[in-house]
């Protein structure tokens, strides 16, 4: 009897996590994926996949043709005194707890360096005629049959690639990406009623991991997910 309750508990632990991740999945709005860096001929390169789900207003505006923007964005930070966060946590960790308090501690980052910042925007445009919606970056561009399709491209994110000699393979790094609606680019009219519409705001935030080119080197790649 006790191992069917338990049983029981398990089964109904994992659809409550299932029904949690489909309710993360289906949110109006951006959210991360997953994230890695890859080892390419020339370097490394950044990518993150993301949840796409656009809300009401955002979609309704893009059906009368009005294009929306997507900006990608990379950076890769050299944690040059790692040694000093350790001693912050060391120093920290033996204070009274009515001076710390539970705030999280938080980095020395003023101490690190920018080793690549990067970006791309990309625009998603609709065609009342063809009916057909249209992928930009720069001058290139790939026509699909629906908005989901759309979408599912533009969730993959890639920078450019980063040179190898740019990282310090004994080096510890902050990789960060982000991916977010750009209403600076809207028609002059609708940016204004944009900036105080929270339907607008659409924004994953930076997502940061730590990476290691020596372990790159081991596994091929650094994910997080």
């Amino acid at each position: 009897m006790l191992c069917c309750k338990k049983s029981l508990s398990a089964l109904l632990f994992g659809v409550l996590l299932a029904c949690l991740f489909t309710a993360t999945a289906q949110a109006e709005g951006i959210a991360i994926n997953k994230a890695d860096i890859r080892v390419e001929q020339d370097g490394y390169q950044l990518s993150a996949s993301y949840y796409i789900n656009l809300n009401f207003v955002v979609k309704q505006a893009l059906s009368r043709g009005i294009p929306i923007y997507f900006v990608g964005q990379f950076s890769l930070t050299h944690a040059r005194w790692g040694w000093l966060d350790s001693a912050q946590k060391t120093m920290v960790r033996h204070l009274p707890h009515f001076i710390v308090g539970d705030t999280p501690l938080t980095r020395w980052s003023w101490l690190d360096k920018e080793v690549f910042k990067g970006e791309q925007t990309v625009k998603i445009s609709y065609s009342v005629l063809t009916g057909r919606y249209r992928i930009s970056r720069g001058a290139l561009f790939q026509n699909f049959a629906s908005l989901e399709d759309a979408l599912n491209i533009v969730a993959r994110q890639n920078s450019t690639v980063i040179p190898a000699n740019l990282l310090d393979k004994d080096g510890n790094y902050i990789a960060a990406a982000r991916l977010s609606l750009d209403i600076e680019q809207l028609p002059k009219p609708l940016q204004v009623n944009a900036l105080t519409d929270s339907d607008w705001t659409l924004d994953s935030g930076w997502y940061r991991w730590t990476i290691s080119p020596a372990d790159i080197a081991v596994d091929g790649d650094s994910k997080a997910e």
